[in-house]
């Protein structure tokens, strides 16, 4: 016996279709082409209809509905076995069915016959995923879904508070579930703890959803993945388009567990803390059956993956100069008037890390904005412009509270077996912002050390050491990091820019709100694009211009060795590939090297200037 199953999208829901090919009764092979055929065709015509868990209050979701979930692998827990093909009993009629256990939480339909031949044990992967942290406002993709957040016909949420009666009656609801969904199987699954108390204000603050950043808000999902789960990594941002479970009877199940595991501590596995780790309520953690996930290269709302994907970047190559002027001149603006800050700025937005040569990072260009004032709110006025310019952030306030106090390294929790999450655990692309004007005087405590450690590491070497007790294991990533600082920053960074003001603004605030509300959406779009494509250019140095730059390295060095060293030179070959990229052209001119010196010699002029005001800062 074959069993065959596939999924056809109908009106935004899954239907499951289990094929059953038999000697008499069997579905030739073209009928099944056919049939799969169809079902992708449904798929494709449904694809840009799908509710997002991102957008859809989940009580106006349909349960086993096809959704869709814009999210980061924030944690990866121990596969789980399940019935992928199971038999019932139907006692009243004296029949059996076979039915499929896939994309399901729990048994339907009849006493399951465990003794049956035809059962089929499986195993399926679940990743704990969380909205992508630091997502800016604007960043929302329900302007290019379909979906809406209006209830569906069929299914209209109950919404009004409960009287004393159905209070009663609601006391009963337990054990008629149990009964109900009586054969459910035994599985493991993970999450966050539950909460004992049914309020739904009291779960949604006693829950801990794991968010990597404080703050944060938005649905968390358990995703059952089914194949391919070793293509995952951990951080990954993902579109995962999926089953949607959300059965109160797996809140019951969990609590009926943890019940049992009390009483009897020696019977179970697991113990108190990683059952209510993994069984989280469904309605506040729901179950998202993966049909299919698609790798997200960035979540850039307004530029769709595919193009990134294919490098059909060539029609918009042409106005990328033009935009980087008009954005040039807004951040200059920003900055006070100081245009060569504003140049770098824009470099700095668009450096990305697209090779690792052994364990040095290529392409990443951390910022070192110096000379920000202390005593004003300028830092913040700064972030919100970054804010509404990228895709993802986060501001960490560099004070002594948050530097002794606030986890920024994601650590392993054996006793609840989960991955506690932390500040640093951030999806590709996030641009960091380290408020360093912050800092006061004080004492670094332990905590504070190892913070200020993991901030160095994630600069220097684009990597985060999590700390699992025993031993601390390496995670890659591509995060841009700009530090504000009045002095030089006590971070490593690529290149200090000392902030040097050519407008002095009676009101600083009202200054900059009128700079960034005198941008208007169609604009701030042109520039969120530019610097998404800009980004992800492919570049390459030619072999003469290769040879040209070796020969004006030697030159530079001729008369005095300590002018131009191999750092230097280094830093200067990642200004000209930023500049030439910021430009739209994908290789390094004689032109593109020569501006990049100008620059670079502007800023080192005028460090060695604030290095004498200062008095030969180190």
């Amino acid at each position: 016996m074959l069993f065959l199953q596939l999924c056809v999208v109908k009106h935004g829901v899954v239907v499951t279709v289990l094929i059953i090919n038999q000697k008499n009764n069997g579905f030739s092979a073209r009928s099944v082409l056919k049939l799969t055929c169809l079902t992708l065709v449904s798929f494709f015509l449904c694809f840009f209809q799908v509710p997002s868990l991102n957008d859809v209050p989940l009580h106006y979701l349909k349960p086993n509905s096809l959704v869709k979930f814009r999210c980061m692998v924030q944690d990866m827990f121990d596969p789980e076995f399940f019935m992928g093909v199971y038999e019932t009993n139907d006692p009243t009629l004296d029949s059996k069915q076979v039915k499929c256990g896939k994309y399901k939480d729990i048994t339907e339909g009849g006493q399951v016959d465990f003794n049956s031949r035809n059962t089929v044990t499986s195993e399926r992967q679940t990743f704990y995923c969380v909205p992508i942290p630091g997502e800016s406002q604007w960043n929302s993709y329900a302007g290019t879904s379909q979906a809406r957040v209006v209830p569906s016909t069929s299914y209209v949420p109950n919404r009004h508070k409960r009287s004393y009666e159905e209070d009663d009656e609601m006391d009963t609801q337990p054990q008629q579930m149990k009964e109900s969904h009586g054969n459910i199987e035994p599985k493991r699954q993970e999450t966050e703890a539950p909460s004992h108390d049914s309020s739904p204000s009291h779960c949604t603050s006693s829950l801990d959803l794991n968010f990597p950043l404080p703050g944060e808000k938005g649905p968390a999902c358990l995703v059952k993945v089914y194949e391919d789960w070793d293509g995952f990594k951990l951080n990954d941002m993902l579109e995962v388009f999926g089953i949607l479970s959300v059965d109160p009877a797996l809140s019951v199940i969990a609590d009926e567990r943890e019940a049992s595991s009390l009483l009897h501590p020696t019977e179970g596995m697991e113990t108190v803390e990683e059952q209510r780790v993994h069984s989280p309520p469904a309605s506040l953690v729901p179950r998202l059956h993966m049909l299919y996930a698609q790798p997200l290269v960035h979540n850039n709302p307004l530029l769709p993956s595919s193009v990134l994907e294919n490098n059909d970047l060539s029609s918009v190559l042409g106005e990328l100069a033009s935009i980087r002027a008009e954005l040039l001149t807004y951040l200059t603006h920003v900055l006070l008037g100081d245009s060569l800050a504003a140049e770098y700025l824009i470099l700095h937005l668009i450096s990305n890390v697209y090779s690792r040569r052994d364990v040095l990072p290529l392409g990443k260009f951390t910022l070192n904005l110096s000379g920000c004032p202390h005593s004003s709110p300028y830092t913040e006025h700064l972030y919100k412009v970054i804010q509404q310019l990228v895709p993802s952030s986060y501001r960490l306030c560099m004070s002594l509270h948050n530097m002794n106090n606030q986890r920024m390294v994601p650590r392993k929790d054996y006793t609840a077996n989960r991955l506690v999450s932390g500040t640093l655990q951030l999806a590709n692309n996030t641009s960091l912002f380290l408020d360093e004007t912050q800092l006061e005087q004080g004492q670094l405590d332990a905590t504070g050390v190892r913070n200020i450690t993991a901030l160095g590491n994630l600069i220097t070497w684009q990597k985060v050491d999590y700390d699992f007790n025993y031993h601390q294991m390496e995670f890659s990533c591509n995060i841009n990091v700009l530090i504000t600082s009045e002095g030089r920053s006590l971070l490593p960074s690529d290149c200090q820019v000392h902030l040097r003001p050519t407008l002095n603004p009676p009101n600083l605030e009202e200054y900059l709100s009128a700079v960034q509300v005198a941008q208007v959406p169609s604009q701030l779009n042109k520039y969120r694009i530019y610097l998404s494509v800009a980004r992800a250019l492919n570049y390459t140095i030619s072999d003469e211009i290769t040879k040209a730059v070796e020969e004006d390295f030697v030159e530079m060095r001729k008369d005095d060795p300590q002018s131009m060293s191999a750092e230097d030179l280094h830093r200067l070959l990642v200004v000209a590939r930023l500049l030439s990229l910021s430009n739209g052209q994908n290789t390094l001119s004689r032109d593109g090297w020569m501006k990049a010196k100008q620059l670079e010699a502007l800023r080192m002029s005028r460090t060695q200037q604030q290095k004498c005001v200062n008095g030969n800062e180190p």
